[in-house]
């Protein structure tokens, strides 16, 4: 048994019905979509962080 009594053959089992259901182009799009806005996510706590002027205030 795997992960809280999860088997292998069950996870693949629920991955191949996922692909069924939407397509290997649906998957691909769905991640590039999550990739970036996770990218967009990060981009903009890191500018947060960074002072707006030269005095070093927001």
């Amino acid at each position: 048994m795997g992960l809280s009594g999860v088997s292998p053959l069950s996870l693949l089992l629920i991955l191949f019905i996922i692909l069924a259901l939407f397509g290997t182009n649906k998957l691909k799009n769905i991640g590039s979509d999550l990739g970036s806005a996770i990218k967009s996510f990060r981009k903009a706590m890191n500018d947060d962080d960074k002072p707006d002027d030269k005095d070093g205030r927001n």
